[in-house]
């Protein structure tokens, strides 16, 4: 299972971390992508590190704000957003992929990640 966690209310050109957890496997192998629901407004990708560590992306929306990075010894990774904008008021989930590639993530099929964690919701004060 996936567990995010780290969500609240910040205002806005604030930061919050994200922690992705894994419980019942290790995240060995797996690539981890970080996604979010605003509102109203479909599923999009956000973030995503391949099972190495060595391949990072991001949607260009956060690009420059938003870091990923994987603690393997904790089984977990983050995400770590900076100046934070009313617009990425979310509900914010992390999944895993096997392939360990991140290419459910760019192919933008995540209906195909394999394991999906509860969601944080991260609230962004204007």
């Amino acid at each position: 299972q996936l567990q995010a966690s780290g969500g609240g209310l910040v205002q806005a050109g604030g930061s919050l971390r994200l922690s992705c957890a894994a419980s019942g496997f290790t995240f060995d192998g797996y690539a981890i992508g970080w996604f979010r629901r605003a509102p109203g407004k479909e599923r999009e990708g956000v973030s995503c590190i391949s099972s190495s560590g060595g391949a990072t992306y991001y949607a260009d929306f956060v690009k420059g704000r938003f870091t990923i990075s994987s603690d393997n010894t904790k089984n977990t990774v983050y995400l770590q957003m900076n100046s934070l904008k009313s617009e990425d008021t979310a509900v914010y989930y992390c999944a895993a992929d096997y392939r360990g590639r991140c290419s459910r993530y760019t192919s933008h099929y995540y209906n195909g990640m394999d394991f999906w964690g509860k969601g944080t919701l991260v609230t962004v004060s204007s």
